[in-house]
């Protein structure tokens, strides 16, 4: 039986690529795309959840990740 959960992707421009961040785990990937590091986080989260020990994944586990956006001044 496969299990399937939602995961937070938080993807930004670096450089000519893209890095992205999934902030439940702590586990981070890139890739020329938005897609394409979309794609790499998720191989890299399912490698990840296949190959670590559950209390590395128990440890490491956010269960709420809040994404917001805020004003700050400048100057």
């Amino acid at each position: 039986m496969v299990i399937r959960r939602m995961y937070t992707a938080i993807v930004e421009r670096e450089g000519d690529g893209f890095v992205g961040l999934c902030p439940e785990l702590d586990v981070a990937s890139q890739g020329r795309t938005v897609e394409e590091t979309t794609a790499n986080l998720r191989e890299a989260v399912e490698l990840f959840l296949e190959c670590a020990d559950p209390e590395e994944v128990a440890r490491r586990a956010h269960s709420e990740v809040f994404i917001t956006r805020f004003e700050a001044k400048v100057g």
